[in-house]
């Protein structure tokens, strides 16, 4: 079973520690056994999401982010990244679909965890959120089955995300679905302590999650991009 190398914490404390490039180049043939670890993650990942997603033709190069941080629009210049990453939906990360996300940092403890796997609208267009209000709006009562469902709850727990403290444009201050039309994120997480992103059932861990996760993905998938954009992904 699949699942990432056993140094791979370790490794990512010590950047966290010594993030500069000098040390990374010091250290590139520890990180080139982590990333080795996690593409091969990624690669059984992409075989069980599979089995619940069109993820056809997809390699992992598809679905990894590079460790280096684009530094050029940000104070911070930190030149790594103390995490790994990954994304899988229907054309790879680069698709902007609404996907499963996988981010692996560790934790202050083998029993806590930064890991988590991840979804939802976190940064949406001022198009996409407007579509996203108007389908509340009109049909919240699906988006609630979904969110409010036991086993979806259970898993992800509540909402995550910024939202307005004034009611939206448009709409009345008075209306029923006000919380969830205040909404500019709506992403959900379930973390993994690093006790449990090493075991050997990591991969079906995360696949069982990604299941109860796929009926959220797909509501906002078919609300935020119209047919015609999907198809010409």
């Amino acid at each position: 079973m699949a699942t990432i190398h056993p140094s791979t914490f370790h490794f990512l404390r010590e950047l966290r520690q010594n993030n500069t490039r000098e040390w990374f180049h010091a250290h590139r043939s520890e990180y080139d056994v982590v990333k080795s670890g996690m593409e091969v993650l990624i690669g059984e990942l992409i075989q069980k999401i599979g089995q619940f997603e069109n993820l056809a033709g997809l390699q992992v190069k598809n679905c990894s982010y590079r460790i280096a941080r684009d530094v050029r629009f940000t104070p911070d210049k930190s030149p790594y990244k103390t995490w790994l990453s990954a994304s899988f939906s229907e054309g790879g990360r680069k698709a902007n679909r609404m996907d499963y996300y996988l981010h692996v940092e560790p934790g202050v403890d083998t029993s806590d965890g930064e890991t988590f796997l991840g979804g939802g609208m976190y940064a949406p267009t001022a198009q996409q959120l407007a579509k996203y209000r108007q389908e509340v709006d009109y049909n919240a009562a699906e988006l609630k089955a979904i969110i409010e469902a036991p086993d979806f709850v259970a898993c992800f727990g509540q909402a995550k995300g910024t939202q307005l403290k004034t009611t939206p444009k448009g709409y009345a201050k008075d209306h029923p679905e006000l919380p969830l039309l205040r909404r500019t994120q709506l992403f959900y997480m379930h973390r993994f302590s690093d006790n449990e992103a090493l075991s050997a059932d990591f991969a079906d861990q995360i696949a069982s999650h990604g299941r109860i996760l796929k009926p959220f993905l797909d509501f906002l998938n078919n609300v935020l991009f119209e047919e015609t954009e999907l198809k010409g992904r």
